[in-house]
């Protein structure tokens, strides 16, 4: 049965007169968990306090809530938990590997992908020390730089300024291939696109849940570890809840078993009330629609800017297998552009140097919405309406 996407929309509570287009950086609040989180508040932690991390299940929230997501991520069932932030589990998916690859000392990643990540793999080299080093390559020079030397290729699946695609099967049986392991970032692809981890023969994967699922500010993240390496994986981060019997208050660390043993601290229990009500609007979706309507949709919003924007740079791919659910537009003064957009109630966001992303969430966004959104960029272009003081005050946030 066709997934209907008039359902998922009426679940979501947009503003009115608002395109939401930054699905892909912070997506809008689902009907339902407004509810959820005042139960969890009022109901659980109010009148059952501290029981109720055994009467509300509190606990089993990482790995119940792992294996929903699990699903629209293409992994097997218990090899997703959540917790922590998507820093910290990049973090350890990367030291998990580099310890399963001894005598290897290259991270290697690309210049296109999400800052924080290669953050924290610098950091993790510097405290390693020994010659473990990161190397970044431009984005189409990857294939070509996975050699004997990598012990981990670590790369976001879609560009998030970009929204150009990685190909996860291909690069990862050619990391495999050297002895190397693969560690993904599903980050901007999770919710939006057709990912396969288990088919796709990905290592580990990690994502955070604020974007396309749609958990909220500061939503919770999630990891994923293949079933050939779950119970041998050592977590660097060796917290309290990854302990094999945490309440037994051992002084010795001793790994919970499979994916358990990637928990860190207290699960955040609110955070994760919310994701567990906001995955609920997933419920009757098929992601090869999802994946069939986003290509629709960023398909129509490039020929309607094109068409009509000429001043506009497209840095999206137009292949269909190499790009995500977003398009990116360049232009030397796309933020007060995109202030512009803003002010007339399309919401996407800039990035540095002169990127403007619109992020496409079938869930929620229709043809309607990208048409109207491309006569209002046009009408902005064509009248120089962009070009006022208040549109290029730089915010913290853009």
């Amino acid at each position: 049965m066709p997934t209907d996407f008039a359902r998922t929309r009426a679940q979501f509570d947009l503003p009115q007169d608002v395109i939401y287009l930054d699905g892909n950086s912070l997506g809008p609040l689902p009907r339902a968990v407004a509810a959820r989180v005042q139960q969890a508040v009022t109901d659980e932690w109010g009148q059952m306090l501290i029981t109720g991390w055994n009467k509300a299940g509190w606990m089993a929230l990482p790995t119940r809530i792992g294996d929903r997501i699990a699903r629209l991520i293409g992994a097997e069932p218990g090899h997703v938990v959540m917790g922590d932030t998507l820093s910290i589990k990049v973090y350890q998916a990367l030291a998990s590997c580099l310890e399963m690859r001894p005598g290897k000392r290259v991270i290697l990643s690309d210049t296109g992908n999400f800052p924080s990540d290669l953050y924290m793999a610098e950091g993790l080299c510097r405290t390693l020390g020994q010659g473990y080093t990161l190397k970044t390559v431009a984005p189409e020079e990857v294939e070509n730089a996975i050699d004997d030397s990598v012990a981990v290729l670590m790369l976001t699946e879609v560009d998030y300024r970009t929204g150009r695609r990685h190909d996860m099967p291909a690069l990862t049986a050619k990391a495999h291939a050297v002895g190397a392991l693969a560690v993904w970032d599903l980050a901007h692809s999770a919710g939006a696109t057709d990912v396969q981890v288990g088919q796709g023969g990905a290592d580990f994967a990690v994502g955070c849940t604020y974007k396309y699922l749609n958990s909220g500010p500061g939503g919770p993240a999630f990891i994923y570890v293949a079933p050939r390496h779950v119970d041998v994986a050592r977590p660097a981060l060796s917290g309290w809840l990854g302990h094999e019997a945490p309440f037994a208050f051992d002084l010795d660390y001793r790994p919970g078993h499979g994916i358990e043993r990637m928990r860190v601290g207290t699960p955040p229990v609110l955070q994760l009330a919310a994701l567990d009500a906001a995955l609920d609007v997933w419920d009757g979706v098929s992601i090869a629609d999802l994946r069939a309507r986003s290509l629709e949709l960023t398909d129509a919003f490039i020929a309607g800017v094109e068409a009509r924007c000429p001043s506009l740079t497209l840095s999206t791919p137009r292949d269909h297998g190499r790009r995500g659910s977003q398009v990116s537009f360049r232009h030397p003064e796309g933020y007060a552009i995109m202030q512009a957009l803003i002010a007339r109630g399309v919401i996407g966001d800039f990035r540095a140097p002169d990127t403007m992303r619109f992020g496409f969430t079938p869930l929620f966004i229709g043809l309607d919405d990208v048409q109207r959104a491309v006569d209002i960029l046009a009408d902005i272009m064509a009248t120089d309406a962009w070009d006022r003081p208040e549109f290029k005050i730089r915010s913290a946030i853009t």
